[in-house]
């Protein structure tokens, strides 16, 4: 189904208390792993977490939040602090004068990442604020080995940890994301029995793949090898909308990815999704999400002068 993270940039900090660093709001998720120190999550709009060595957590919608170590700390936005890059994608922050820097330092990996195709997948939406690696230790104890080789990476400075702290920090990630599907937790059980449905999952796998496809309902039903009234009960039952509405939905989100993120033409887009015309995909475009295409453009050119360089965090 698509529910693969893919890191967008990584960062190592080293934090001397007393510190609070924020974190804006991103499209992408956020991961954190607190290799040594103690550390306090502040969620805007959440509850305080305290986190210590060995904790990881994941933020699917990238809200804003800080780290800090002890609540109600002032926050230095994080893109103000000096990073120096290691290689590709990863930097460090080492906010501690080189003589005072002890064991009471906090030690975190942090990481935004994406998930594959399906950012906007409505399972996104279902997911809490905050997903914590503990609730998965008693379930999944084999993650254990996997957060301890993240503590041994982040304490040394052998060739090549970046690079294996960010593929770590990846699978930490998704086996989060996992964890919390496979349980069923909060309101997306339907969906959760859709992706445990081969023959349903097969239909959903098949409309992500070609989302321009002029697709039907007897089309999906013939995915899934059924009647279509059997197929659209199901398909309502499972994910709270009918399967035309999903197919559009898709769409649209998809469009605005490509227009906004990835700077794709307008008739390119239009094209790609099946519309016989850019005036009628823009039509479709603003009746769904309230904005024109070209608006979309507009806004992310905008934005673009305050996101964070690539190398920082």
């Amino acid at each position: 189904m698509g529910m693969r993270l893919l890191g967008a940039s990584y960062g190592k900090l080293r934090l001397a208390p007393p510190f609070g660093i924020g974190f804006p709001a991103a499209a992408e998720a956020r991961f954190h792993f607190i290799a040594a120190g103690r550390v306090y999550l502040q969620p805007s709009g959440g509850e305080v977490r305290e986190l210590t060595g060995g904790d990881a957590v994941l933020l699917p919608r990238g809200d804003a939040h800080s780290l800090v170590s002890e609540p109600g700390m002032p926050v230095r936005a994080v893109e103000t602090f000096e990073a120096v890059s290691l290689c590709e994608n990863i930097c460090a922050v080492r906010d501690c004068p080189e003589e005072t820097c002890r064991t009471k330092d906090a030690l975190i990996f942090t990481g935004r990442m994406e998930f594959e195709l399906d950012t906007l997948h409505p399972l996104i939406g279902l997911m809490p604020q905050v997903m914590s690696v503990g609730a998965l230790l008693a379930r999944q104890p084999e993650i254990l080995p996997l957060l301890a080789a993240m503590e041994r990476e982040m304490a040394t400075n052998r060739a090549g940890s970046a690079g294996i702290l960010a593929r770590l920090a990846d699978v930490a990630a998704a086996t989060i994301v996992r964890g919390w599907v496979e349980c069923g937790c909060g309101d997306a059980t339907g969906w959760v029995e859709a992706l445990r449905d081969p023959r349903l999952g097969r239909v959903i796998a098949a409309l992500h793949r070609d989302p321009g496809r002029d697709w039907t309902v007897a089309d999906m039903a013939a995915e899934m090898g059924s009647s279509r009234s059997v197929f659209a009960e199901r398909f309502v039952s499972a994910t709270g909308t009918t399967p035309l509405r999903y197919v559009t939905a898709l769409r649209m989100r998809l469009a605005a990815q490509w227009i906004g993120r990835d700077r794709m033409p307008i008739d390119t887009v239009a094209r790609r999704l099946g519309y016989g015309s850019q005036a009628a995909f823009a039509r479709a475009f603003k009746r769904a999400t309230g904005r024109s295409p070209g608006k979309v453009r507009s806004a992310t050119k905008r934005a673009r002068p305050q996101e964070v360089p690539p190398a920082a965090l």
